[in-house]
């Protein structure tokens, strides 16, 4: 009897131009790609066609301004205008087939009951395939969007995105799988029985439900978390099904692989129904130096501001303007922002001895995830090196440009991983959750999950 090999996973994170903070200068880009809905049709339709689990559009709820001033942020088009990603998705949604749709939405500045009902929809409009990037937020720029003059705190941003998440899955519990029956001659539309009030009351949210969406094709839409700070990590091992996250080495990633599955237990959870999948930013070429000379093309159109714009964006706001670029980054005491990535950026700039300059031509295009430059044969090595030794369950492929760097991916990479028996040549099931190979979670409120949970939601 023979045992299939394990398989990694790929997502495909596509950003309108590419990731490289001067992808939308290359020559070869669709500079208005945030807008461009025949440019995503054709990112996706290439993403499927490569096998991958997943595209991912990552969000944010305001202008990437950075407050460098209007001449630097007028040179800098990365998430600043786009499709809102759950719109595009369900445009994507009909022009795809087996690829799953992952969007990214904040519990800081959502409400429940709207979330879980448009991903609901997604989930039905795709046939199974959405999924959900959870994310508390970290710009101070979005709280003067939503009426608020400041960002909340990083403790209680977790504790309502706990309780978020609480609130999003009984609504989506709402209807039993089978309660809609729709039966003409009888005149019976549902069984009551089978219908479920959440009634939630809590110390963030009232939500009464139930949800006005049938229960989701895959019960729940796939559960994606990208913090991987102590409170992102102990969300995720609660909740998440999938984590994007940040390593530069593989030591770092098996860490940081360990830590998180070995919190899995306490919440009844296997290792198996967490996907860690990094970041990785692939640049391509027939030679490891037609790869170093395609990624300086990129290099050579960073303008300076930009640049230190997007570090200090990465560092939580902090204003690097009145420090030379040629010295040393300086103490920085935490924000409210982000926590991981500020310390992923200070630990580096002090174990590589880093300038401000050579800092932010160092994040300009993975933006702290990990840079990999090669041959697809040498590509393929590094991947297959983190996913065989528990650095990696599958990686969140970065292109550098869009679409050229995903179009050479699905070329070049990917038949190699198939040739190592690493990565399908065809889709396992139709829905997001089969091609994960994750469980569809029970519905919590019906006689087979737990009869306290049933009684106390009518």
């Amino acid at each position: 009897m023979t045992t299939k090999k394990k398989q990694l996973r790929l997502g495909a994170f596509l950003p309108d131009a590419g990731h490289h903070v001067a992808a939308w200068r290359h020559p070869e880009t669709q500079a208005d790609g945030g807008l461009n809905i025949q440019h995503y049709t054709h990112l996706a339709q290439t993403s499927e066609r490569g096998k991958f689990d997943m595209v991912f559009l990552a969000d944010g709820l305001a202008v990437w301004d950075r407050g460098q001033g209007k001449e630097a942020f007028s040179r800098s088009a990365q998430f600043s205008v786009h499709f809102e990603p759950l719109t595009l998705l369900s445009a994507l949604s009909v022009v795809t087939e087996r690829i799953g749709l992952v969007a990214t939405a904040s519990t800081t500045y959502e409400e429940p009951f709207h979330l879980a009902r448009k991903f609901a929809s997604l989930d039905y409009l795709s046939g199974g395939r959405a999924g959900w990037n959870v994310v508390t937020s970290s710009a101070e720029a979005i709280a003067k969007n939503f009426s608020q003059e400041k960002h909340l705190e990083h403790a209680l941003r977790y504790e309502r995105a706990t309780e978020f998440l609480e609130v999003v899955t009984k609504l989506w519990d709402s209807w039993e799988d089978d309660a809609l029956i729709r039966d003409k001659t009888s005149g019976i539309y549902f069984h009551p029985e089978k219908l479920h009030i959440p009634n939630h009351k809590g110390k963030n949210f009232s939500v009464r439900g139930p949800l006005n969406v049938a229960r989701p094709i895959q019960g729940y839409p796939v559960i994606v978390q990208a913090g991987s700070s102590e409170a992102g990590q102990e969300l995720a091992a609660r909740t998440a099904e999938v984590i994007f996250t940040a390593q530069q080495t593989l030591a770092e990633a098996q860490e940081f692989y360990a830590r998180v599955k070995g919190r899995l237990a306490k919440y009844g959870r296997s290792p198996e129904h967490l996907k860690i999948m990094p970041g990785v930013f692939p640049v391509i070429g027939s030679t490891e130096k037609e790869a170093k000379d395609k990624y300086q093309q990129l290099q050579d159109l960073i303008h300076p501001s930009v640049g230190l714009g997007l570090l200090s964006s990465l560092i939580g706001g902090h204003d690097l303007t009145k420090y030379s670029l040629d010295g040393p980054l300086p103490d920085l005491p935490d924000t409210n922002g982000g926590k991981s990535r500020l310390q992923l950026i200070k630990d580096l700039a002090q174990r590589e001895n880093l300038t401000i300059r050579q800092l932010y031509l160092w994040i300009a295009g993975a933006r702290g995830h990990r840079t990999i430059l090669g041959t697809p044969e040498q590509i393929a090595d590094q991947l297959e090196d983190w996913f065989v030794n528990n650095g990696a369950d599958g990686f969140n492929i970065m292109p550098p440009w869009l679409p050229g760097g995903l179009d050479e991916f699905v070329e070049f990479v990917i038949p190699e991983l198939q040739r190592r028996g690493i990565f399908r040549t065809e889709y396992e099931g139709q829905t997001l959750r089969e091609n994960l190979d994750l469980p569809r979670p029970v519905n919590q409120f019906s006689k087979v999950a737990s009869p306290e949970l049933a009684s106390a939601a009518i």
